[in-house]
């Protein structure tokens, strides 16, 4: 089954680990010591996130080191933002708005 980045980052448990692999690559076991689950449970959100290209492997060694992949983050941004612009809008009528009471209510 083909997931895409959206799902995958609507689990808690993957969001975190992707926040920690944003500040350092780092193993299945490192990334395993900061939930209260197993090595393999963390294993099977690492495969989703690998999946969505949402975080790339690195071999080094024996070990597998994972780390975000920027590049898909991007592409989430660029879609929030159209998001942001509407925000923003609504919050410069609502200051206009709460402007206009304040001037004529002193």
């Amino acid at each position: 089954m083909r997931r895409d980045a959206f799902q995958a980052i609507a689990d808690p448990t993957r969001r975190a680990i992707i926040l920690l692999v944003a500040v350092q690559a780092m193993t299945p076991n490192a990334l395993a010591e900061h939930f209260d689950s197993t090595r393999q449970a963390v294993s099977k959100h690492l495969r989703i996130l690998t999946e969505c290209e949402l975080v790339k492997q690195n071999q080094s060694g024996r070990e597998i080191y994972y780390e975000l992949n920027g590049d898909k983050m991007k592409e989430i941004d660029k879609w929030l933002e159209q998001f942001r612009k509407i925000w923003e809008s609504r919050f410069n009528q609502l200051d206009d708005v709460l402007a206009t009471l304040k001037k004529n209510n002193p």
